[in-house]
């Protein structure tokens, strides 16, 4: 199977000739062109989830919304209707309240939450996990607190059962949140195939190449249990001089 995180940049950014409107087609052709079985969001509005729903009628979708009152469901996972029987699903809010909507901790500057679901391949029979979540931008506390309880829960299943654990984690190789992430018997789908684990910059601020910020890659895919890498890539393509967001999207082909 093949599965995309892709921190899609929320809609109402003041982002210039690279806002939503602008991109938003380029954003829908470069997803359908890599025939994804998953696709893991960031940042997406409701706006854009119903606009990538109508675009992509051959999936299921799941998300909870960031706050108590709003639409927008900011880590939705579209997965293959035909592929897969959705088994169970939830979240939680990555706070000391963790089932408490809108709610945040450790001086994290937005409210974050984490995505889960439970999927069986109707092929295979085989059922798997897939975690789909956000780490803040701003606090390193924040971010170390709100993996420890995405690491915390996802330990509760056998070490052979598959799962997955997608996300915009803002955090390069180096952080000590992708380095508790590695220790917790998880396996960065990138570093499997290519050996490295810090391969460059998966944010660009819509300049791509040219872009001088030094984070390396921030956005991952790791695997746990038995799932196994084949393939991966840091998808860097460009639609006529525009690129589908401030970010690269970040592929893996897995066996279950």
């Amino acid at each position: 199977m093949r599965i995309l995180t892709c921190n899609v940049r929320y809609s109402a950014a003041q982002d210039g000739e690279n806002s939503w409107n602008f991109r938003k087609e380029v954003c829908l052709e470069v997803v359908r062109r890599q025939a994804a079985d998953l696709i893991c969001c960031q940042e997406m509005t409701g706006e854009q989830k119903q606009f990538f729903a109508a675009g992509l009628p051959e999936y299921e979708w799941f998300g909870m919304s960031d706050l108590a009152q709003n639409d927008n469901p900011v880590n939705s996972v579209f997965y293959r209707r035909a592929g897969f029987r959705r088994v169970s699903a939830g979240g939680y809010w990555l706070s000391r309240t963790p089932h408490i909507a809108g709610s945040r901790a450790w001086k994290s500057a937005v409210v974050r939450l984490c995505n889960w679901l439970r999927l069986e391949d109707v092929t295979t029979g085989r059922e798997f996990r897939l975690v789909n979540t956000h780490l803040d931008h701003i606090s390193q506390p924040a971010r170390e607190n709100q993996m420890g309880m995405i690491l915390e829960e996802s330990g509760v299943y056998l070490p052979d059962y598959p799962q997955i654990l997608t996300g915009d984690l803002n955090c390069g190789a180096l952080n000590p949140v992708i380095q508790a992430v590695l220790k917790n018997g998880w396996v960065d789908t990138y570093q499997s195939i290519h050996g490295v684990l810090d391969p460059g910059n998966s944010f660009h601020g819509f300049h791509g190449p040219e872009d001088t910020n030094r984070e390396g890659k921030i956005d991952w895919i790791f695997v746990r249990g038995k799932c196994t890498p084949l393939k991966a890539e840091i998808i860097q393509t460009m639609i006529a001089g525009r690129y589908p967001s401030d970010h690269y999207f970040v592929s893996a082909d897995l066996e279950i």
